[in-house]
């Protein structure tokens, strides 16, 4: 976080906080405003909770949208109602479910799985690099050619796979990528 943003009604200095900023300048909501009470060694503790909070919250809703990419809110707009550090990890659990499911799919006899695992991520690039294309903020841009950049390491991944035939998960191929995976948060160990 560069900065919070503070909700400025009654009087300086203000102790009502509704947001932060990262160093991109990039705004998060929170979903409740925090409000600025006692000792600094104190508050700072209950902010950087809050901060975790909120982040995980969000990054739980942003994983469980996914599941529109393919009806309403396509991937290539998706990203923009999220920041981009959320908007990346959401993207790379997808990506690592999917691939799992590729995996599964060859192991119970799919033989074109990867393929077309692959050929959707091709897909996915394309409808990307239109996007890019198109007249975007500076940060919807960075955000996007992130996005891109990932993409491409993951569909070359997919490529690899494919073409050496590699049908295991269990084998080192597969064992040697970063995989991500995300746990929705525990709302009472939030309290």
């Amino acid at each position: 976080m560069k900065e919070m943003r503070f909700v400025e009604k009654g009087n300086k200095p203000y102790k009502i906080v509704d947001g932060m900023y990262s160093k991109e300048m990039e705004f998060v909501l929170f979903p409740t405003e925090f409000v600025i009470t006692g000792a600094v060694e104190n508050y700072m503790v209950d902010l950087e909770k809050k901060m975790q909070d909120t982040l995980k919250e969000i990054a739980w809703i942003a994983k469980e949208s996914t599941d529109e990419w393919e009806l309403e809110n396509h991937r290539e707009k998706w990203l923009d109602g999220y920041c981009a550090q959320l908007a990346l990890l959401a993207t790379q659990v997808i990506w690592t479910e999917a691939t799992v499911r590729a995996f599964d799919d060859l192991e119970s006899g799919s033989e074109m799985a990867m393929k077309e695992h692959y050929e959707k991520i091709v897909k996915q690039i394309n409808k990307l690099i239109a996007r890019v294309r198109e007249p975007l903020s500076a940060e919807i841009r960075l955000k996007v050619i992130t996005i891109i950049t990932i993409d491409v390491h993951s569909r070359d991944v997919i490529k690899d796979f494919y073409d050496q035939k590699i049908t295991d998960s269990s084998g080192f191929a597969w064992a040697r990528q970063l995989k991500f995976g995300f746990k929705k948060p525990d709302k009472k160990s939030q309290e």
